[in-house]
């Protein structure tokens, strides 16, 4: 099956040079939405970082459960696989800012009715699951909106600056910054946290008023139907059965030999993310005698490794090309698995987690722009809704066979189980993902 991709047809606004300025020089459509885009992702994580560690932490208070304190954190990511297929036709149908405005109405909404219930000592665990189900949902239609906006906003050339900031911005404020400062927030009251997180809901709704271009999928002749992947074109978005559309995107992603690998790869490495950060907490506490704040230094070995990465990635693509630089991830992920199998020394399981979140950086700037140059505009929503469904799903399917694994045989059998996995998504990679696919995609 052909992989072969022709340029998506896009409107004169997503494609028409710069009206002054070099590339990537100030005042230029593409620089200032890629300035709003980094503002955007940076409130928006930071935000999703604090309701975070502050839902579960209000949990605690309420109930001494383990499972329903797990529950309301469930409650945040569940969404991905409930409503990511819908949330991938809206983006492909509506007016994307538009989404992301309804998003962050959501958001303003589900956060005002908890501090209501706070300030009122009304709030009970269904009150925490259902705020963290409906923040949740926002997220999902929020995320997949946004990365259907990318390619209309940002010209093709400035696209991996443009995601290597994101990417690197999304690591530092939901993984590092975001539950970093809820902790400080929460100690400082309840209610400062929450209001905090409010206000930064309302900053990122009135930051996409400064967003300029195109915000609508564009719109061909074809039949979305009869699209096939690879074939660059976009298809028109009014034509096709509406059940099926729930599908495309899926249909797109499967009948792609390189996304449809990249993403079962994504599935691995994300299921051994969710396991490491299931387990590596009673392992920091139990095998390594690590208090709580040596364990959040080793945890930041992630999010400073998902800077570096934001940092060099635009150099290691030139130094050693795209193919190579998405195999790192694997190799970081490796050592992140491995590691805690052979030893238990603080240094070395940091450094490996510094691996880590530097190959996730630069596999997610260099996946982002193989799919940003290779499926059609009318389909991106549904195509990211599908791959995230897909990929991301890994995380909770790998939290929860880990900690069977554990339980059962032990945590270095269980770590050993994961890194076996990852090794085995080596050979398929290298047949592949090879340069010439990567090429025509670029």
């Amino acid at each position: 099956m052909s992989t072969r991709t022709r340029p998506v047809k896009t409107t004169e606004a997503a494609t028409a040079p710069a009206p002054r300025g070099k590339r990537g020089t100030p005042g230029t459509p593409g620089t200032r939405n890629t300035v709003v885009l980094l503002a955007l992702t940076a409130v928006t994580n930071l935000a999703d970082g604090i309701i975070k560690i502050a839902l579960p932490v209000l949990a605690t208070g309420i109930t001494d459960s383990p499972g329903q304190v797990a529950a309301v954190a469930l409650t945040l990511t569940l969404p991905w696989l409930l409503v990511s297929l819908p949330a991938g036709v809206l983006a492909d149908r509506a007016d994307r800012r538009r989404l992301l405005w309804l998003a962050g109405g959501i958001r303003l909404l589900a956060i005002g009715w908890l501090i209501q219930t706070v300030t009122s000592d009304s709030t009970t665990i269904g009150t925490l699951a259902a705020v963290g189900a409906v923040l949740g949902t926002a997220e999902v239609i929020a995320q997949t909106s946004e990365t259907a906006l990318i390619p209309a906003l940002v010209p093709r050339a400035e696209r991996e600056r443009a995601n290597a900031w994101i990417a690197g911005v999304e690591t530092a404020a939901n993984e590092f910054c975001g539950p970093m400062i809820g902790g400080l927030l929460l100690a400082a009251g309840t209610g400062i946290a929450l209001g905090s997180t409010w206000v930064a809901y309302l900053a990122a709704a009135l930051l996409l008023f400064l967003l300029t271009g195109r915000f609508r999928a564009v719109r061909t002749t074809k039949d979305e139907a009869t699209a096939e992947p690879g074939t660059g074109t976009a298809p028109e978005t009014g034509t096709a059965p509406r059940a099926r559309e729930f599908t495309e995107g899926l249909h797109y992603l499967w009948h792609h030999r390189l996304l449809r690998t990249t993403t079962l790869i994504l599935t691995v490495l994300g299921a051994s993310w969710g396991a490491w950060l299931a387990l590596m907490p009673l392992v920091a506490k139990e095998t390594m005698g690590l208090d709580a704040r040596q364990y959040g230094i080793v945890l930041s070995a992630l999010g400073v490794g998902g800077l570096a990465g934001t940092l060099a990635v635009t150099r290691i693509n030139r130094l050693l090309g795209r193919r190579w630089a998405m195999f790192a991830d694997l190799l970081g992920t490796l050592a992140m698995m491995a590691v805690p199998v052979l030893t238990t020394q603080v240094w070395a399981v940091a450094t490996a987690a510094f691996l880590g979140g530097m190959g996730g950086t630069l596999w997610t700037v260099n996946s982002r722009l193989i799919a940003q140059n290779t499926v059609p505009d009318a389909l991106m929503g549904r195509y990211s809704s599908a791959a995230r469904l897909i990929g991301w799903g890994g995380m909770p399917i790998g939290a929860g066979l880990i900690g069977i694994l554990a339980e059962a045989f032990g945590t270095r059998v269980a770590f050993l189980v994961f890194a076996a996995a990852v090794a085995a998504t080596i050979p398929p990679f290298l047949r592949i993902v090879t340069t010439d696919e990567l090429r025509k995609s670029a």
